[in-house]
């Protein structure tokens, strides 16, 4: 595996013009050192979780929890009917307590899982900013014990800054989907398809192009304070190493992005067009790379700007809608 690239400062202006077209990973040392939460982590264990306390309000918060024979690997039961873990709620205090009684490796999974902060831990974000990105981006906060979560990728581009404990990333690029052997589509831990790989222990005779993905991989080890930038789908595995960890990230994208689900057209693609005989998907292929892809130029540009509906530059809201109720009415037959 590949080491990420690494910086040791960077401003907004240098983030926003060169590393988010790059499209690659960077991993930023120090750039959240002078968060009071990172301080306290590094006194200890009980100092980070009675700092995080202060700004508890009661709230139950989305956790998943499993017995302690799983080794903190969130992943599917024995045969793939479900999860091995589940979601339920807990609050934030008694969660931090139960963590810290159980300090120790191979002990019951406890992982508070994407707490918005400025809505459940309002204040947090006051004392914890980030320089790099609008502050009209949530944080979201996580914090469990040693846990391992399977190669998975985000709609969205994604900054992670690593706060409490060490943890390890290692990050396929997404042309490495083909052989990193994703997991169900309609059972996931948490709504994005999983790798079934386990890369701790992995089994190449049952999985081998693995080694390919493996060669296309990068890796770090992220301290508290350091952060990491997670391009648009790429493919990341996470292992939380110590006894408590916590990770505060970023999610964003363009408008646009935010507009639809492009995973809803995948299904849908796959339910209209993968079971066409192979000439039928070739001329669709030629389609979608001609409307969706446009590898010929803009499709449109020949028409009226008034004209273009759906292709048009500006996506007309009225286009937009009968577009979507046209796809409610299809997918309503299937």
């Amino acid at each position: 595996m590949n080491k990420i690239q690494e910086v040791t400062s960077i401003t907004p202006e240098e983030f926003i013009n060169e590393v988010l077209p790059a499209g690659k990973p960077l991993v930023m040392r120090g750039l959240v050192n002078d968060w009071p939460m990172v301080q306290a982590a590094r006194i200890s264990n009980v100092a980070f979780c009675d700092y995080l306390k202060k700004f508890d309000r009661g709230y139950e918060l989305d956790t998943m929890t499993g017995p302690a024979s799983i080794n903190g690997r969130i992943f599917y039961n024995q045969d793939i009917s479900g999860l091995n873990s589940r979601m339920g709620k807990s609050r934030l205090s008694a969660s931090l307590d139960f963590i810290l009684e159980n300090a120790r490796e191979n002990s019951a999974l406890l992982a508070m899982q994407s707490i918005v902060i400025p809505h459940y831990l309002p204040g947090l974000e006051l004392e914890n900013k980030l320089s790099l990105l609008p502050e009209d981006i949530a944080p979201r906060i996580w914090i469990g014990g040693r846990t391992n979560v399977a190669a998975h990728y985000d709609i969205a581009e994604n900054i992670a800054c690593c706060v409490a404990g060490t943890r390890h990333f290692t990050l396929f690029p997404p042309e490495q989907i083909a052989n990193l052997y994703i997991g169900p589509l309609e059972l996931t831990p948490a709504g994005a398809a999983i790798s079934m790989v386990d890369l701790n222990n992995p089994d190449f005779e049952t999985y081998p192009k693995f080694k390919e993905a493996l060669s296309a991989a990068e890796e770090t080890l992220l301290e508290p304070g350091d952060a990491i930038h997670i391009p648009y789908l790429w493919w990341h595995n996470v292992r939380s190493l110590d006894d408590i960890n916590a990770l505060v990230n970023y999610w964003w994208g363009e408008p646009e992005e935010q507009r639809t689900e492009p995973r809803n057209a995948l299904f849908h693609a796959m339910m209209a067009v993968r079971f066409l005989p192979p000439r039928y998907r070739d001329a669709w292929k030629k389609m979608f790379e001609h409307y969706v892809f446009e590898t010929n130029g803009k499709p449109g540009e020949h028409l009226p700007e008034n004209r273009r509906g759906i292709l048009s530059e500006t996506k007309p809201e009225s286009a937009i809608k009968q577009m979507r109720q046209a796809l409610a009415k299809a997918l309503n037959r299937i």
